[in-house]
């Protein structure tokens, strides 16, 4: 347990994501990597012998105010505002709302119910500051994206993050008592762009499952989707909005095609995911370019997949394609390359921890067509670099886990427990 004593865990964790539930679908909404963390996490932590208890918003009746994730985890469905889903934009107007459902809650348990807030995005680092001051337990952080840093890397059709969402992440840097960087490059972020305090920032990558997303028979998995075994697949698994770039895949793919690159009765591009962020305004758009660059013939699109379906997406593939203009670290990149499947992503955020150059994958400085459609030419007419950066990816894969992920966890909620009650004042007993 990496020296984590029994002492010094946590019985109870209060687990914050407000806008969007572990029990959601990822890959469409504002489901994503979000999603998966807080659901792999926490359920490690219960197996830990840790009662979690995650607070999100009800965004409809029909949900029950408590649902059991895993044993030991608890969903609690606050309500704040309208039973429906909001544009993240709409949401701080609710944080009193939903602070206040997580305040009620607390309130109906012995004093000293909970020994940890861990808050997941900034909407939820806001509801966390206010809680800690009232149950004074420490507060730990994980911002997941950063304005500062989006705003820097726009895509083409995006709009900038506000002014209060860079406020209110500043206020959480300021107060949390631990923050938790995906990358070291996230961490000198935080201290460079937010001045959080060194000693506060700690590093923790990401997991992958590991049982689920392994190497397996690509042939059957090709069967099952309709693909022909000899055809060559590439992939995009995500939201379908501007910053996460699809398109970049489909502009690479027709110049590919245009170049007589590849022959275009072999092609096929899967694309699995669905509208969300700013995407939602043009939910066809991605079809639209299809159609406007003559691919449609070749490109497939598929709902948002998960479980055993989405490991054979990974697996049919020659390549998955990961053309974001940010990604805090890159789940998909992980969960391809455990899956034996090498990965073509953008030299961006933690894209290069995520993907090892040359070993895993291959890295793209920037989105240039010709560069994106150069590279999954060279892996697609390559099979003996294909097949080493796939053993490779399989290798690169394995130096990360969920489970490794929650023992520092585990050390940084310790750590952030010893801080607080070194900050809290001493009380001098009269003898």
């Amino acid at each position: 347990m990496n020296g984590v004593t029994q002492l010094h865990r946590p019985r109870r964790v209060a687990v914050l994501s407000v806008h969007t539930s572990p029990l959601e679908q990822p890959g469409t909404g504002d489901a994503g990597g979000l999603n998966v963390y807080v659901s792999e996490t926490t359920r490690r932590l219960a197996r830990h012998g840790i009662a979690v208890e995650v607070f999100t918003r009800a965004t409809s009746s029909d949900l029950p105010p408590v649902v059991e994730l895993a044993h030991g985890v608890l969903v609690r469905h606050v309500t704040a505002g309208p039973y429906e889903p909001l544009e993240r934009a709409e949401l701080p107007s609710q944080l009193c709302a939903f602070t206040a459902g997580v305040l009620r809650a607390e309130a109906r348990q012995d004093p000293g119910h909970y020994d940890l807030v861990h808050s997941h995005y900034w909407l939820s680092g806001q509801v966390g500051w206010l809680v800690r001051e009232r149950w004074g337990v420490p507060l730990v952080h994980t911002a997941h994206t950063l304005a500062k840093v989006k705003n820097a890397a726009l895509a083409d059709g995006d709009a900038p993050e506000p002014r209060v969402r860079v406020i209110g992440e500043q206020q959480v840097v300021d107060e949390a008592d631990r923050l938790i960087a995906n990358t070291d490059v996230e961490a000198a972020q935080l201290t460079g762009l937010y001045a959080a305090d060194p000693d506060k920032v700690h590093t923790i990558a990401p997991g992958v499952d590991l049982d689920r997303f392994r190497p397996a028979d690509r042939a059957a998995d090709r069967a099952a989707l309709g693909i022909p075994a000899d055809a060559v697949v590439f992939a995009f698994v995500g939201r379908v909005q501007p910053l996460k770039a699809p398109d970049v895949l489909l502009r690479a793919a027709a110049e590919l095609l245009a170049r007589g690159d590849l022959a275009r009765d072999r092609l096929v591009v899967l694309v699995a995911g669905g509208p969300s962020g700013s995407g939602l305004d043009q939910p066809a758009a991605l079809q639209d370019l299809a159609a406007a660059l003559g691919i449609t013939d070749v490109v497939r699109f598929l709902p948002p997949q998960s479980g055993d379906a989405l490991a054979r997406v990974y697996r049919a593939a020659d390549v998955v394609a990961v053309p974001s203009h940010n990604e805090s670290f890159g789940l998909v990149a992980l969960e391809a390359q455990a899956c034996g499947t090498p990965v073509v992503a953008a030299a961006v955020g933690g894209l290069p921890v995520a993907v090892a150059d040359g070993r895993s994958g291959l890295l793209v400085d920037g989105h240039a067509t010709p560069d994106w459609a150069d590279a999954l030419t060279r892996l697609a007419t390559a099979p003996r670099l294909r097949a080493e950066l796939a053993a490779g990816a399989v290798r690169h894969a394995r130096a990360f886990s969920w489970d490794r992920t929650t023992d520092a966890l585990l050390a940084g909620y310790a750590e952030a427990g010893r801080a607080l009650r070194r900050s809290l004042p001493r009380v001098e007993v009269a003898v």
